[in-house]
């Protein structure tokens, strides 16, 4: 009795976390109420979290933070705090840039180190910059900037082998992408390991089953292109030559590499920036499961997916619950709130004037789940703005819900909710706006099904 009762807490648990999903190319609100902001970013697992750490482009290109996130799922995060943060002069100081930062944990000294790609406004100093920490998420000192080997670097990342030996991974402008051995300490570069002669950028290294995979981008800008792999089981010796890993023509869904995640011995997840060059503080995430056999990796694009990180076989992934659509037209309006046009939207027509001076409000009444669970909600909205729009979301009478709903600039988009939902027909979700503030127009909600 007490092993069946095992057993079925078990799967009650898992069947609880199985509708968390990852929306590629959405508004993602952490805990402070805010867009993620950790673009270029990478992450590093301590425990049973995972910490995100990556650039904030609230302020547009210029370096103001480098940010730290931490989740034990990869769906939900909390912001933690700045790493590191603008300051009134030098390497940190204003109008310069700070890109691609990543942190290896060195077992020898105990110590997090943190790379970055360190530059001017003109991108002149070509430079990595080093930061070293006690506490992944904690404070880190700055040690200073320097061209590793003599050589330009740009876009950076950093890989650790099995035997903990540290690599930077580097785009020299004007020799091509490096892969360099790092000192004991992870505080300098000690030798080159491998040179392409191609021009590519944005690297992540990937080691499963014995294998290597460097994965990069052309240079377009920031404009993506369709993002290449190359194949080894040597860091030395024998690569491959450059393939694309996404549908060719798709410019990798429009993204580029930062990151890619193993997950098992098998699975891999890639995670890329969506870029937003007019306004990079709108900038996503494309997040996706890579399908890696052998010297061959395949990634297929999704809206959204279910992670499975404790997963034993190939796929980081599970499969994705069936999901009802409700209309945001077809929901009940409060104050002024009303139906208006909307060419991007489902039907044509979305529930507007949420939120304002006459808190205008939509509810979602009769919102079905088949068990109790925390899922991911796709709220469907328009936010012609150039800034975001935020809405406080209500479900089942509970506490308001903060989400942020980055501009859409003329189309439809999404933005996810992570809520507990009851077993039943009866759910109900509340939209309305944060104070005098305008909500988005609300184009529908799309809702997990167990």
């Amino acid at each position: 009795m007490h092993l069946l009762r095992t057993l079925l807490l078990a799967g009650l648990s898992s069947l609880a976390q199985a509708s968390l999903q990852v929306v590629p190319g959405a508004t993602w609100t952490t805990s402070n109420n805010e867009h993620l902001q950790a673009h270029g970013g990478g992450l590093i697992k301590v425990g049973s979290l995972y910490y995100l750490v990556g650039e904030d482009k609230t302020g547009g290109s210029a370096f103001q933070n480098v940010n730290c996130y931490s989740s034990p799922d990869l769906v939900q995060w909390t912001y933690v705090g700045a790493l590191l943060t603008r300051g009134s002069s030098g390497d940190l100081g204003p109008n310069r840039v700070v890109e691609r930062p990543k942190v290896l944990f060195n077992e020898a000294t105990g110590k997090y180190v943190l790379y970055m790609h360190i530059d001017s406004s003109n991108y002149g100093d070509a430079k990595v910059g080093v930061a070293v920490g006690d506490s992944v998420c904690g404070s880190y000192t700055y040690r200073g900037s320097f061209r590793p080997l003599g050589h330009q670097s740009r876009d950076m990342g950093l890989f650790a082998d099995d035997d903990g030996t540290g690599y930077l991974l580097s785009e020299d402008r004007e020799n091509g992408l490096r892969i360099m051995k790092l000192s004991a300490d992870y505080l300098n570069v000690t030798e080159s390991t491998y040179l392409w002669g191609d021009s590519i950028e944005a690297p992540a290294l990937l080691k499963l089953n014995g294998r290597y995979y460097m994965f990069g981008s052309k240079l377009t800008g920031w404009d993506p292109n369709d993002n290449v792999y190359s194949t080894s089981t040597s860091l030395a010796s024998g690569w491959s030559a450059w393939a694309t890993f996404a549908d060719s023509g798709s410019k990798t869904y429009t993204s580029q590499t930062n990151f890619v995640l193993p997950v098992g011995s098998s699975a891999a997840i890639y995670l890329g920036d969506r870029w937003k060059s007019t306004n990079l503080m709108t900038s996503t995430y494309v997040w996706l499961p890579l399908a890696v056999s052998g010297a061959s990796v395949k990634m297929a694009d999704a809206e959204s997916w279910v992670p499975n990180l404790s997963t034993t076989s190939s796929s980081a992934s599970t499969a994705k619950p069936a999901e009802t659509a409700y209309e945001g037209e077809a929901a009940r309006y409060g104050g002024q709130a009303r139906s208006v046009s909307c060419s991007g939207c489902s039907g044509g027509t979305a529930a507007g004037y949420v939120g304002g001076p006459d808190r205008g409000t939509v509810t979602f009444s009769g919102v079905r789940s088949d068990a109790a669970a925390r899922s991911t909600v796709r709220i469907r909205y328009a936010n012609g703005d150039s800034s975001p729009r935020y809405a406080n979301v209500r479900v089942n009478g509970g506490a308001a819900q903060k989400v942020a709903f980055l501009p859409t600039s003329g189309s439809v988009s999404a933005s996810t909710l992570h809520v507990d939902l009851k077993a039943g027909s009866t759910n109900e979700v509340v939209i309305e706006g944060v104070g005098d503030g305008w909500a988005p127009d609300i184009d529908r909600l799309i809702v997990p099904v167990q």
